[in-house]
């Protein structure tokens, strides 16, 4: 547990009358159990586990002899449990909309920042104590007064020896903990997530959504250099849009922040070049988030699945887009088949790469490698029979009958949707020497669904 007793003071001068003190760790820490319902969970307690109170969030309320804490954040994962109390800068009577409590998407990237760096040696207990035994020191360096400066925990020093307890220059940022010597380089990489999901179906709308963060090291001498890194989009390209800066991003142009997915786009949204003038980190860390409204998906793509009798036959079809680069990292597509046995019988043709079946027989994994054809087309067809299903085979709530999905796994390297690239030309650094530039794009994605077009699915909305 850490505290932050300036934190604290602020929040009792904020709240005033309604402010609840944060109790001792210990007593924090039984009322957070009650309310995750892991203790006393076989007792009716109707505060806690009434139906009309439905939590559709990770942010509790938790009763304390001094009132109820809010809001705390608390989620599980592998069998820990990870919670902070954000600071609420304003009165909590009545309580404030959760999208307006600034703290919670920052205590949010701080606990995935912590969850990222113990959850590797969840299975080494050994290996874990040493990690839980070095978070203290990683928090000062990543929340030294209370305000996350670094969410990127495993990025962090965990002895002091590189930490200069002062620093040497009155302008050095607090988030240059320590100093790099040597020749300057810096490495740029954009990495763009794509979502989807596609229905085949005349009164269902399919979607899409880009997401890209840019992620920098810039291993610069000095104790506050300069840098400037400029985006370019191609002629005619959809704009980034929702753009989130780093906190060392010196100054912007307005206009960059005020576009957003929300609205509908206008001749007057600001369509680059995005020029980001920062002193950057001693590490690696995300200069900038964003996203895009791109015309039209990578891979386009129709999942049929019918029941015949003890059979079902399937059916996908997959195109590649012209404008998307045909060379790939991986590209395949998984068939799971939920609530059934395993696969008993399989007969298939593919037209395009090859169909693996996993080991316990519920997952077809069509490998379509690292090229599409010249058509740019694949297909699949074939015909399964099941066996009788045991506990072992998996199941799903939504995936019932012949609602299914096809999910599509692919990385490009070299490229991103967006078209989104750096410019290397116009890369400026405040120090003597011509800097080594490194700069790397890549599409992955994220969430890319098809969905079984004869049969119902979830879906966002109707057309």
């Amino acid at each position: 547990a850490r505290r932050y007793p300036t934190v604290e003071v602020r929040a009792e001068t904020f709240n005033g009358s309604t402010h609840v003190p944060v109790p001792s760790d210990s007593a924090f820490l039984k009322a957070l159990l009650f309310e995750l319902r892991l203790v006393d969970d076989h007792i009716f307690v109707e505060h806690r586990d009434t139906c009309t109170r439905i939590n559709h969030s990770s942010v509790y309320s938790v009763s304390t002899d001094s009132g109820d804490l809010w809001p705390v954040l608390a989620f599980q994962k592998s069998g820990l449990i990870y919670a902070c109390l954000p600071l609420v800068e304003e009165p909590l009577e009545p309580r404030p909309p959760l999208l307006t409590v600034r703290g919670l998407s920052q205590g949010l990237a701080l606990l995935l920042g912590i969850m990222d760096y113990i959850s590797p040696s969840r299975k080494n207990e050994a290996e874990m104590n040493t990690k839980i035994g070095q978070l203290r020191n990683l928090l000062i360096q990543a929340c030294p007064l209370g305000t996350p400066l670094n969410a990127n925990i495993r990025s962090l020093n965990s002895s002091f020896e590189d930490i200069q307890e002062m620093p040497a220059d009155k302008d050095q940022p607090a988030w240059r903990s320590n100093s790099y010597r040597g020749k300057p380089q810096v490495n740029v990489c954009i990495t763009e997530k794509v979502k989807c999901m596609q229905y085949d179906q005349r009164d269902v709308v399919d979607t899409w959504q880009v997401y890209g963060a840019v992620n920098c090291k810039c291993d610069i001498e000095g104790s506050a250099p300069k840098v400037t890194l400029t985006l370019n989009l191609p002629t005619n390209a959809p704009p980034l849009q929702d753009i989130v800066i780093h906190h060392c991003v010196t100054s912007i142009d307005p206009a960059m922040l005020t576009s957003y997915s929300a609205v509908p786009l206008d001749d007057s949204v600001y369509s680059g070049p995005y020029k980001f003038p920062f002193i950057p980190p001693s590490d690696s860390f995300d200069l900038c988030y964003y996203t895009s409204q791109v015309p039209v998906p990578p891979i386009l793509g129709c999942y049929q699945l019918v029941e015949e009798g003890s059979q079902i036959k399937i059916t996908v079809n997959l195109k590649l887009h012209e404008s998307i680069k045909n060379s790939f990292e991986y590209c395949e597509a998984r068939i799971p088949f939920f609530n059934r046995g395993p696969i008993a019988q399989l007969e298939y043709k593919v037209s395009y790469g090859q169909l693996d079946l996993s080991r316990e027989k519920s997952l077809l994994v069509w490998v379509i490698g690292q090229k599409f054809p010249k058509s740019l087309e694949v297909s699949l067809t074939g015909t399964v029979s099941f066996g009788t299903a045991g506990k072992e085979h998996p199941t799903d709530y939504v995936c019932t009958g012949n609602t299914a999905y096809v999910k599509l796994y692919f990385r490009i390297p070299d490229f991103t949707l967006t078209g989104c690239c750096v410019d290397q030309h116009s890369v400026q650094i405040s120090v003597p020497g011509k800097p080594k530039l490194t700069a790397t794009r890549e599409l992955i994605s994220s969430n890319y669904y098809l969905w079984n077009s004869k049969a119902p699915a979830p879906m966002v909305y109707k057309s």
